[in-house]
């Protein structure tokens, strides 16, 4: 499998395989193990989820910094991936990890699929 490098690749991929709802659904799970207060609707437009799982991890990482942590350990986000990141801009950094929760939720229902 090759992974996206983009969220526009991303929803393209997940869109073509017919598995944009189980990406969805899977973020939602995590969100909830994770304690999260926030849960997606399954035909939310990609923009509109991108742009409010970008929202919460802003705020997670300005004001819930644990939960935060938390949530990339129950979505299984790369602990080198992170490390490479520039936190000197939390706005930017918090739009980078949006993407790499994506991509691993992406990973996790593509690999389902092809079980």
């Amino acid at each position: 499998m090759q992974t996206p490098s983009t969220f526009e690749e991303l929803v393209q991929k997940a869109n073509e395989t017919d598995l944009y709802h189980k990406l969805v659904q899977q973020l939602n799970k995590d969100l909830l193990f994770a304690t999260i207060n926030i849960q997606f609707d399954e035909t939310v437009q990609p923009f509109s989820l991108k742009l409010m799982l970008h929202e919460t991890i802003y705020k997670l990482i300005q004001e819930k910094f644990t939960d935060y942590l938390n949530l990339l350990y129950i979505v299984d986000v790369s602990e080198d991936k992170i490390k490479q990141l520039d936190g000197s801009d939390i706005l930017k950094l918090s739009e980078q990890v949006t993407f790499l929760i994506l991509k691993r939720e992406w990973q996790k229902v593509w690999f389902k699929n092809k079980l």
